[in-house]
């Protein structure tokens, strides 16, 4: 492929971002400049749309939710956040609502092509000449829990937003948020003061808004990357603190008042989060000392939040002036459910390692959270002593997923989450179940179908590294071949319809030369060390290559 440029998206809950670079002159650009805002390495993942939302009116910060006013208490626009949450692997109920006009591909589809618009016009001021369907490859960071449901999504949404002239695009690659972070820190922080020499493990935890994704990885020579644990995460990120203080807020005013205020002014909703994050959050050390009881006044933040109360509820806020007072310990408890989940993937990462770790890097907008990094360093510190937030965390993934668009060989393996295998039969044995014999028509084999396993979860397996398996035409005629594949967390399934296993989807292979009949002996290979997987067949007669898809069950 004829790539000239790669630009990297960030795209996160909270905040994107952009960075690029040219492979002439690789030097690695992150975008500052956004609309109504200069100087910020990321934008707001907001969107503003019309009364119907069909249209975009702004994003990014300009689209945040405004104060209420007398001007604009009648305005019809409507800001939506939070929509990235949707592509998670989590229960409904902890979605994010979003207005039933508004699904949430449109609304990621919707961001992504305004921060395309911004993207092109960058990169054609840059460089004369760079055709961008033809030229640029784009890296996009996901989070490590992200299944391949939400890579496909994310492909169809790149592809609606004019990123991609196809969908199946070759000039997109994924990589995972703690993976672009760990060769961030490898390229700025490698062997500074002997931290990490050649062969030594580093942890890298990845603290975003709604995600926490950790990594550990080990230094080869080379600037080469070994991941050595298996990738985990959780959805505990900065944005879950805001829930806890929704939460705090419900026990004081009531839960149905929250509840309704979240379905009548969601806007209003999020404009009190903001005040609540530059006004409180970000500023919480975990130090007593330098805390102030903090007056949160209702009637000035949120003065429509009133209405909802309940009679008695009303009548002992009059009392108090609609003021809440927030004290230490109330703000440390919205913290602490969150950094407790976050310390414990943690410990969890470290015990799953056989190696020492050298380092701890945390990297994200919230690793810059001062009470994070103090309970981190308090229950982690004695395990590990480095524990070190580069400069502008809130930069090292995109920078990082730039970088490994640059030079892709630096991930040299990757550790599977799943055990992958195909359903097929073979001759039922003594000792099989009974109940599963099968005899198919015009066959005189009694057969079993079973899970005929690839490769198990935790192997780790080079980014090219390629799974054969050889197969014959069961007819003469036949013109295709199609194999179900199926995923597992565990290491020993036996049988597809196990509990806990999954169809992942059907992989298809052509069979054009039917004169051939059953001399059609096919390779079929499967490479699982890349972000997506990888399906080629050939027929090892001829040496033909066939035509391979792989299409997702996405039911």
């Amino acid at each position: 492929m004829d790539i000239r440029a790669v630009v990297a998206i960030d795209f996160g809950t909270t905040f994107s971002g952009f960075a690029y670079s040219n492979r002439v002159d690789p030097e690695i650009v992150t975008n500052d400049v956004w609309p109504q805002q200069i100087g910020s390495l990321k934008t707001n993942t907001v969107l503003q749309y019309d009364s119907n939302y069909q249209n975009v009116l702004k994003w990014g910060n300009p689209a945040l939710a405004q104060k209420q006013t007398r001007k604009n208490k009648n305005s019809t626009s409507k800001s939506v956040e939070l929509f990235k949450l949707h592509l998670g692997n989590i229960p409904q109920n902890e979605k994010p609502p979003l207005p039933h006009q508004l699904n949430y591909e449109k609304a990621i589809s919707d961001y992504l092509h305004e921060l395309g618009k911004l993207i092109k016009e960058t990169i054609s001021t840059r460089w004369h000449g760079i055709n961008f369907f033809e030229h640029v490859l784009l890296v996009i960071s996901i989070p490590a829990e992200f299944d391949d449901r939400a890579k496909d999504t994310m492909r169809k949404c790149l592809y609606n937003a004019e990123l991609t002239n196809n969908k199946e695009s070759k000039k997109v690659e994924f990589t995972t948020e703690p993976e672009a972070a760990a060769i961030y820190c490898m390229r700025n922080l490698k062997g500074q003061n002997g931290l990490i020499p050649i062969n030594a493990s580093f942890m890298v935890v990845d603290c975003g808004g709604g995600t926490v994704d950790l990594t550990t990885r080990k230094l080869l020579k080379d600037n080469k990357l070994s991941e050595i644990t298996e990738r985990t995460g959780d959805f505990c990120g900065g944005s879950y603190v805001d829930r806890e203080f929704l939460k705090f807020l419900g026990r004081k005013l009531g839960e149905s008042t929250i509840n309704l205020l979240k379905e009548n002014n969601y806007g209003q909703m999020q404009y009190m989060i903001q005040q609540f994050c530059q006004k409180l959050k970000f500023h919480f050390t975990g130090d007593r000392s330098d805390f102030n009881t903090f007056e949160f006044d209702i009637e000035e933040i949120c003065p429509v939040l009133k209405q909802y109360c309940k009679d008695d509820i009303k009548e002992k806020m009059e009392d108090n002036d609609w003021i809440i007072d927030i004290n230490f310990e109330e703000l440390k408890s919205m913290f602490d459910p969150v950094v407790g989940k976050i310390i414990r993937l943690i410990r969890g990462q470290l015990n799953s390692s056989k190696d020492k770790c050298s380092a701890i890097f945390l990297v994200g907008g919230f690793s810059e959270s001062k009470y994070l990094q103090m309970r981190i360093k308090e229950e982690i510190g004695k395990l590990v002593p480095p524990i070190i937030v580069p400069k502008q965390p809130i930069a090292a993934i995109v920078r990082g997923a730039c970088d490994y668009g640059l030079e892709m060989s630096t991930i040299v393996d990757r550790t599977l989450k799943y055990t992958y295998g195909i359903s097929t039969h073979r001759e039922w044995k003594v000792g099989d179940p009974v109940n599963r014999k099968k005899q198919f028509e015009g066959n005189k084999r009694t057969c079993i179908a079973i899970f005929d396993c690839f490769v198990t979860r935790g192997t780790k397996v080079g980014v090219d590294e390629e799974f054969h398996l050889i197969r014959y035409p069961v007819m003469a005629n036949q013109n295709s071949l199609s194999f179900p594949i199926y995923i597992t967390t565990e290491l020993n399934a036996k049988f597809c319809d196990e509990p806990g296993m999954k169809l992942l989807g059907t992989l298809s292979i052509d069979l054009p030369d039917v004169h051939l009949g059953f001399s059609r002996k096919v390779e079929f290979s499967l490479i699982f060390g890349k972000m997506e997987i990888v399906a080629k067949a050939k027929n090892l007669q001829n040496g033909r290559i066939y035509n391979t898809s792989f299409d997702l069950n996405l039911q």
